[in-house]
């Protein structure tokens, strides 16, 4: 029986209703169940990839409802590098995906328009993209987690990290570079990252605490070490970075530019004595902190009640040495150290150059050093290096005490390892005595061309001692030598700061004597201006001196 054209009619109102409410529904849906019905109709529809055979095409993020049935778009044929996937600018921490925070500039997009807007010279670039070589258990820690595993200069996510730092600080006002120059390309920093690579511990001698720019480059290189580490599946069970601060106005500095790290994983805690120590212990008790900011007491304090435990700190960091070397800071530094298991890499701030702060540097840094320094003055230069002047009543008497003085260094055993020792004569002194006195004793004597570091190297005697005249110092190698001993000081006062600021380059024990008669009256004044400028004691004999 044919049907009417009213029943005809409703069939296919009732269509249309169902196509127009299946409209409704997609456009109110999200954009995943959107793409989620694309999908299902192009399946309905039979529509496939070009280049996959029988295999349909997919949704993607940049596509959702498929309109190029999977085609790839080909602006050229410029091929595209391949990025590591530990560059990538998304970092694991903690076993979680964590996206650049927003606003965050990415540094594969801003690099080099950075790079144009700002004043960079030449040098500076070629630091920043120079390659590093893969060493195993460097330096005096032998951490491999302190060894860059990239030859291509610092990773994308440091530069990520500085430049989130930067963008806070700015929007906050308070950062202030000079010329307006990015963080990633600041010399200061990159000689840190180089020094910081080589795994040995950093002595800063620029003569003030640290600055915005020198604290956000030590903790996003922190941050980039953690995220590596964790990438190979390694956890850290203690804070990673300790930073010691000598009050609370500078633990508050340093937290404000460790906050923009914390959208990318990286949490960090301020303790001092500005709050309750009950609260601090239960903000503690429910929170895991890779960077931990402090102040020796209040740390003491909770390590005491066992609030926190930093005996797994990879990274100590003493700032404010001024006034830590004051009061009973000392011994609580000395006490924080001992808490710490292992050999964590270690950075001083060394902002006094007083020779009274010198013991806490050496308690601190115990092994092979790197310095770094913004400026090239004389005291920054010869930071840490003990400056001593006897004024002697004869020559027999400069030979004995030069000989005891050698004796006692070779005597030290809290020394981690024996100083290099250079004697520096003329040649109208008694050289051939005192080489025959030095042998007599059983030291190892070279001199003029064959005083070489390699000679050390190669030398399986314990006493080596290496012998120069005046003429040769500015062609000798001087940083490798801990201990000079100038026997019969006529060197003029530019050869005396020469050595005072190229000698001991990688020791915190260094050790400058020198040794005057009243024949010498005439050098006295300009040496005890040195001593003076240095921090260092002048001996009343030397002021007398001055005097005659």
């Amino acid at each position: 029986m044919a049907k009417g054209e009213d029943a005809v009619r409703r069939k296919k109102s009732k269509v249309n209703r169902k196509r127009l409410q299946k409209q409704d529904s997609s456009a109110s849906v999200s954009a995943r169940v959107a793409a989620i019905i694309a999908s299902k109709k192009r399946r309905k529809s039979g529509k496939r990839r070009m280049c996959e055979g029988m295999c349909f095409s997919l949704p993607t993020p940049d596509d959702p409802f498929n309109d190029k049935l999977g085609k790839k778009d080909f602006e050229g044929k410029e091929s595209k590098k391949q990025v590591p996937r530990q560059e990538d600018g998304r970092c694991f921490v903690h076993g979680k995906g964590v996206a650049p925070r927003k606003g965050t500039q990415t540094p594969n997009t801003d690099f080099k328009d950075k790079v144009k807007c700002s004043k960079i010279s030449i040098n500076d670039l070629v630091d920043l993209e120079e390659k590093v070589q893969v060493i195993q258990n460097v330096g005096d820690h032998g951490q491999s987690a302190l060894v860059r595993e990239n030859s291509n200069g610092p990773s994308k996510f440091l530069i990520m990290c500085l430049n989130s730092i930067e963008n806070a600080l700015r929007h906050d006002g308070t950062f202030i570079s000079k010329e307006d120059q990015p963080l990633f390309v600041n010399s200061w920093g990159i000689e840190f990252w180089k020094c910081y690579s080589a795994g040995k511990d950093i002595l800063e001698t620029s003569g003030a605490s640290s600055t915005v720019e020198q604290i956000a480059w030590m903790i996003s290189i922190a941050a980039d070490t953690i995220a590596r580490k964790e990438k190979e599946g390694l956890s850290f069970a203690s804070p990673f970075l300790l930073f010691l601060v000598p009050s609370q106005e500078k633990a508050a500095k340093v937290r404000s530019v460790c906050k923009p790290l914390k959208a990318l994983g990286i949490h960090s805690v301020s303790i001092h004595p500005g709050a309750s120590l009950d609260h601090q212990i239960q903000g503690l008790k429910s929170c895991e902190p890779e960077f931990l900011v402090s102040t020796p007491e209040r740390l003491l304090e909770l390590v005491m009640f066992k609030a926190i435990d930093i005996s797994g700190v990879s990274l100590l960091v003493a700032d404010g040495l001024e006034s830590l070397s004051n009061g009973g800071n000392p011994d609580m530094m000395k006490s924080i150290r001992q808490s710490i298991s292992g050999t964590p890499l270690t950075v001083v701030f060394n902002d006094c150059f007083n020779h009274a702060s010198v013991p806490l540097v050496q308690n601190l840094l115990s092994g092979s050093i790197h310095r770094i320094s913004l400026n090239d003055t004389i005291t920054s230069l010869s930071s840490c290096i003990i400056q001593s002047v006897n004024v002697c009543a004869s020559e027999d008497e400069k030979l004995s005490k030069g000989i005891q003085i050698l004796d006692q260094a070779y005597g030290d055993k809290l020394l981690s390892q024996p100083l290099k020792v250079l004697y520096i004569l003329v040649k109208d002194s008694k050289f051939g005595e005192m080489v025959t006195t030095l042998k007599n004793k059983g030291y190892f004597i070279s001199t003029g061309s064959s005083c070489t570091i390699s000679n050390f190297k190669n030398s399986k005697m314990k006493n080596e001692v290496s012998m120069i005249n005046m003429e040769q110092i500015k062609t000798t190698d001087l940083e490798e030598y801990g201990l000079v001993i100038i026997p019969n000081f006529v060197l003029p006062i530019d050869s005396y700061v020469h050595v005072l600021t190229r000698m001991a380059r990688h020791t915190v024990n260094g050790a400058l004597h020198s040794f005057l008669t009243k024949e010498n009256a005439a050098i006295a004044e300009p040496l005890t201006d040195i001593l003076e400028q240095c921090g260092q004691a002048v001996p009343e004999a030397l002021r007398d001196l001055c005097l005659t």
